[in-house]
């Protein structure tokens, strides 16, 4: 099991950013944290070879997760229901929303893992990886930790990491947080009503 006290770590300053002025929108279920000064880049290679970054989908909807795919259950019941709010949203609207999973473990996440592992919960869904330094910069500009955690007795080890998503606008602009276990519905209610505010 990961420590969720280690996945929390990331939270408190996302909520504060969220709460209060203008910026807050009642009608979200995740946190508002539009106006935030990170989250601004991202250039890695996705699991098919290709180098791309936040332009890469501009025009679209990017929910980003940061995880690995030997993580036991945050990581594969995220994108679970990233899957189901996919499904809930409906097939014309689900094709302007890319979710994004970048493995924190890029010794073992090699290209051809990911490739098997990510698209098995929603064929459009893309894992990302780099060398352990583009990784680490990419964790640095969205406020992710993560971190080694060895079982004693063990001969693999965890990855202990941050467990909430992040959803950017068609502008790639950093709009919401989702924490871990947030409902499917609610994440489809969410991605529903950022789809039909007009650009700004």
């Amino acid at each position: 099991m990961e420590r969720r006290g280690f996945l929390g770590l990331a939270l408190p300053s996302l909520m504060l950013a969220g709460c209060g002025g203008e910026r807050s929108r009642p009608g979200f279920k995740g946190s508002d944290i539009t106006g935030v000064d990170f989250g601004r880049q991202l250039e890695l290679t996705d699991h098919n070879g290709r180098p791309v970054s936040l332009e890469s989908f501009r025009g679209r909807l990017i929910v980003l997760f940061f995880g690995y795919t030997h993580c036991p259950d945050v990581c594969p019941t995220t994108l679970s229901d990233m899957a189901q709010a996919l499904e809930l949203l409906g097939p014309e609207a689900a094709t302007r929303v890319q979710v994004l999973f970048v493995s924190v473990d890029p010794e073992r996440d090699t290209q051809e893992i990911l490739r098997a592992y990510v698209p098995h919960f929603h064929p459009s869904f893309l894992g990302l990886r780099g060398s352990p330094e583009e990784v680490a910069r990419a964790a640095k500009e969205f406020h992710i930790v993560y971190g080694r955690h060895a079982v004693p007795g063990a001969t693999d080890y965890l990855v202990d990491h941050s467990a909430g998503s992040y959803v950017l606008d068609g502008q790639g602009r950093l709009r919401l947080y989702l924490p871990y276990a947030q409902s499917p519905r609610d994440i489809a209610h969410d991605l529903r009503t950022l789809l039909a505010m007009r650009p700004g």
